[in-house]
């Protein structure tokens, strides 16, 4: 039966049926706890750690701001969000692989418009649909009908901005969702309007299950990607399972999220994902 809204592919996200995101976790952003360093110097180390991922083979290059915790829910400061655009906009003019962008903790309306400021391709979306409790407390209004909205309003070229939303996510208490299943998540996320959807493990670097991985992709028509766990050691099962990996953890130093990257562990994690 043909789709009454034609879903986008991982080749028009990615520019690959399989790929392959190198996460890039900025350093501490203005404004938040853990803040050291100038917004130029933010900029300058998310524009080596981008190239070394691009370089490296990485089909696209997800820029969030994992060292801002503790966060704030929905809305982030005016200095986050112009911290992030110009950090953003200089990984763009640095590598030519599609980028996205996540604002945590769910500030996706901040992110489309820094995905809007820097020609990024995609956002990673949280509380798209279905509420959930949260590190930085409850989730309770699904971001759906506000962002595809605001992504309408902005125009063309915000509209070529893919949404990837997380379901059942990490670092997340789903008990007010128990009664509907990871499948039933990703039908409401295509119904909904999402262009891919994230499934992951418990917590960052966490596994991403295989049988959730396979259960969004028979639930939905849009792409599913793995969003934690993803190593030299299961990659290659997660890209028979999903259309993408994020990557993150497991190409830092010792295998921590908040290390520098590695270059030999990057180097092994491309020999076993490609071959």
């Amino acid at each position: 039966m043909t789709h009454p809204y034609p879903p986008r592919s991982a080749q028009s996200i990615f520019g690959r049926e399989r790929a392959l995101v190198g996460m890039v976790h900025l350093a501490a952003l203005p404004g938040s706890p853990r803040a050291t360093i100038s917004p130029r110097e933010v900029a300058r180390r998310a524009v080596d750690e981008a190239r070394l991922l691009a370089d490296a083979g990485f089909d696209a290059i997800l820029l969030e701001n994992m060292h801002d915790a503790p966060y704030l829910a929905r809305e982030v400061a005016p200095e986050t969000v112009a911290a992030f655009a110009r950090a953003a906009c200089e990984v763009r003019a640095a590598v030519s692989v599609p980028l996205g962008v996540q604002v945590l903790a769910g500030a996706n309306r901040a992110a489309l418009g820094i995905a809007l400021a820097a020609e990024c391709a995609f956002i990673r979306a949280e509380g798209f649909v279905f509420a959930a409790v949260a590190d930085e407390g409850l989730l309770e209004r699904a971001d759906a009908g506000p962002l595809l909205r605001a992504r309408r309003a902005l125009g063309p070229d915000a509209e070529r901005i893919a949404i990837l939303c997380d379901i059942k996510k990490k670092h997340s208490s789903n008990s007010i969702t128990a009664d509907t299943s990871l499948a039933e998540h990703a039908h409401a996320a295509e119904f909904f309007g999402a262009d891919g959807v994230i499934v992951t493990g418990a917590a960052t670097g966490f596994t991403t299950p295989i049988a959730d991985l396979e259960a969004a992709r028979l639930a939905c028509g849009i792409p599913v990607l793995a969003g934690s766990g993803t190593n030299a050691g299961n990659v290659r099962g997660v890209l028979a399972a999903a259309h993408a990996a994020i990557v993150g953890s497991d190409l830092k130093h010792d295998g921590r999220w908040w290390n520098p990257l590695d270059p030999a562990r990057i180097e092994a994690f491309m020999r076993a994902a490609r071959g």
